[in-house]
């Protein structure tokens, strides 16, 4: 801020003076906005099956058979005969099915945003009075 003085003439000059004052100034003004966000997400699946089949079998089969004649006369006659028959069986059977089935999946995101906004706005002012002098005098007008 400044002032203006007309000064002083020593005397009486008969001349009326009359002054103001002159100011300039700045302003500066400001606007800061930030906005953040972030985030995750995670998604698992899994599916699977079995299936699973026995089978088993077994088998035993004996058999036998037998004949025996002996026969004796007293003239010293002898007969004898045999007639044998054996079967044997054995038998095991086994059956195995395995199946399998399976999936499985995963998803993973992340996210991040950051929003900035800045503005500076200026501004320069200056303001003056009028200064008048008497008749014949100089005069300054400011706005």
């Amino acid at each position: 801020m400044s002032d203006f003085d007309g000064g002083y003439d020593g005397g009486d000059s008969g001349h009326d003076v009359d002054y103001g004052h002159y100011s300039a100034g700045q302003e500066h003004e400001g606007l800061d906005q930030l906005h953040q966000a972030q985030g995750s997400e995670y998604d698992a699946q899994s599916q699977f099956g079995v299936y699973e089949n026995d089978h088993h079998a077994a088998e035993s089969t004996d058999f036998s058979t037998g004949s025996h004649v002996e026969y004796d006369q007293p003239a010293a006659v002898h007969y004898e005969a045999d007639n044998y028959t054996n079967y044997s069986h054995d038998a095991s059977e086994d059956d195995h099915v395995f199946a399998a089935e399976g999936s499985e999946s995963s998803h993973s995101a992340e996210f991040g945003e950051l929003d900035a906004l800045s503005q500076r706005f200026d501004g320069a002012f200056a303001e003056g009075t009028q200064f008048h002098a008497g008749e014949g005098q100089f005069g300054v007008a400011a706005n």
